[in-house]
């Protein structure tokens, strides 16, 4: 039996949501992820260099907007044009900027994929 062809998806029609696992806040307009340092290093460092056990990643101006656009809902595309909106200025180089800082919150497991939608078209803000 033949093996199906994956295609590979589109990064910029994945559809992106904060990580259930990493609970956050917002304080001052700011979004706060909170990150529980475990394991053996981390025990070590909170018990004899005195580090916490719990950080606090406080997101800048450009994060807070593109953590709120995460609804489950916005595809990539979708949140670099709300941003575009929101930062107009930045309009030329926007699109590189998001999609580098989506990659910096997945490999951090900020950020979980969600099923992709094929039925999203992509124009749709």
């Amino acid at each position: 039996m033949a093996k199906k062809k994956r295609v590979p998806a589109n990064y910029m029609d994945a559809v992106f949501i904060p990580n259930p696992e990493r609970p956050w806040t917002e304080k001052k307009g700011r979004v706060v992820i909170d990150v529980e340092n475990k394991g053996f290093y981390h025990w070590v460092a909170q018990k004899f260099f005195h580090r916490p056990r719990v950080s606090h990643i406080e997101l800048d101006a450009h994060g807070t907007a593109v953590w709120k656009e995460l609804d489950g809902q916005r595809t990539v595309y979708d949140i670099v044009r709300k941003m575009e909106e929101k930062f107009p200025a930045e309009r030329d180089r926007m699109i590189d900027r998001v999609v580098t800082y989506m990659g910096i919150l997945q490999r951090n497991h900020f950020v979980v994929r969600k099923q992709e939608n094929n039925n999203r078209k992509r124009g749709s803000v």
